[in-house]
């Protein structure tokens, strides 16, 4: 269950991407065109889904984009898309009629469009929405605007009083629903303009340029710089893996570390059982949070019988290059009693680095005993632990 910031209400989101995008011309709308690596409605999807307090999230999309929206979402769980109207009003509509929420919850609407919305200014439009019943991201204008007159400039307009109006838009969810039934038949382009018919005051939430809409090739390129600007800080990660395997039947060898080396008996499990792989393995998907080598690849699963645990190996580490981590150490400790693990540590590390094709020197292999205690102090298995950082760019 999600855990809430007690500073932060609750809220959900609706996130329009019904627009076809053409002024973009691109062979496809611009909120599915790629963008540092995922499409442009993942972007936004993403940052909301890691913001503390959403509540739920409902897409709008154009009925003809099922297959692009399903390869932006990949590996979501996501409610199915709301279909959108002919217009955005009907758009955003059509979603607020599918939402089940009490006229004082929160409601946030943003369009997919805008992918480089920091958290930040998510959670001070929510925060805002304490005290009113609408807020908005706004910026400032800061260029010399003039009317047109003919060919010619017109008159100078003081800008001290304009604002560029932004997405997300914050909403008391019964102002905003009884706005768009009210005023189904007339037009607005935002949800602010339309419940400002009923005399709702609009709080601003001063925001600035980097949060941009996407609208033709070069705000994808600006995107592109201020996304890939806002990745240039890393975060650094570890996790802990851990594995265990009891000695089985009568053997010459047993596989660890990725080699075979000589033994009295193999070790039982249901793939090689190379308990260092494992332990690797499990640390890898820790460090992105994403379960352990059991939930990957379930011991109960006929196609994993035997299987060389670097294909396990592998998968972890393709896992987590594609959110972006780069693997920079793996520190693994063997706990056994026999067989002895020192002859074989360089070619363990050797092995590791090939699997991997991580340069030698970051990986480790230590081996240590328990003193003859414990289940491999009686020679009865092998334990390993393994301790995985990386280097992984995090928009905050």
């Amino acid at each position: 269950m999600k855990q809430f910031d007690p500073e932060i209400t609750p809220f959900s989101v609706v996130i329009v991407a019904a627009g076809s995008g053409t002024r973009m011309s691109a062979d496809i709308p611009k909120q599915y065109l790629p963008l540092c690596g995922k499409p442009v409605l993942r972007h936004s999807i993403d940052i909301f889904l890691n913001c503390t307090g959403l509540k739920q999230i409902t897409i709008v999309i154009d009925p003809t984009h099922q297959e692009l929206y399903e390869i932006a979402t990949k590996g979501l769980d996501l409610p199915s898309p709301v279909h959108g109207g002919e217009t955005r009003q009907k758009s955003v509509a059509n979603a607020l009629a599918t939402l089940n929420l009490e006229d004082n919850e929160y409601v946030l609407i943003h369009d997919a469009a805008r992918p480089c919305i920091q958290k930040k200014q998510i959670l001070e439009l929510v925060k805002a929405l304490k005290t009113y019943k609408a807020a908005t991201l706004a910026a400032p204008i800061t260029e010399t605007i003039r009317t047109k007159d003919s060919d010619f400039l017109g008159g100078v307009i003081d800008r001290e009083t304009l604002l560029s109006l932004q997405t997300p838009q914050g909403f008391h969810f019964g102002v905003l629903k009884s706005a768009h039934e009210k005023h189904q038949n007339s037009y607005f382009t935002d949800d602010t303009s339309l419940v400002a018919q009923d005399g709702i005051q609009v709080a601003i939430i001063q925001s600035d340029k980097t949060n941009l809409k996407i609208t033709t090739a070069e705000d994808l390129d600006m995107a592109a710089f201020l996304l890939e600007k806002a990745s240039c800080s890393p975060i650094i990660k570890t996790a802990i893996g851990f594995d265990v395997h009891a000695f089985g039947e009568r053997a010459s060898s047993l596989r660890i570390g990725g080699i075979d080396i000589p033994h009295t008996h193999k070790l039982e499990g249901h793939s090689d059982a190379d308990v260092v792989l494992h332990a690797i393995t499990d640390a890898l998907y820790g460090t992105i949070g994403d379960g352990d080598i059991g939930s990957h690849f379930p011991p109960n699963d006929p196609s994993h019988k035997g299987k060389d645990s670097a294909y396990f190996l592998k998968e972890a580490q393709n896992s987590v290059q594609e959110k972006g981590g780069i693997i920079t150490h793996i520190d693994t400790t063997i706990i056994c009693e026999t067989p002895k693990i020192t002859p074989h540590r360089e070619s363990m590390r050797q092995r590791i680095s090939e699997i991997m094709e991580l340069p030698i020197s970051r990986i480790s292999i230590k081996a240590t005993t328990t003193e003859k205690l414990g289940f491999t102090g009686r020679g009865e298995g092998i334990a390993a632990q393994s301790i995985v950082t990386i280097s992984i760019q995090e928009r905050i």
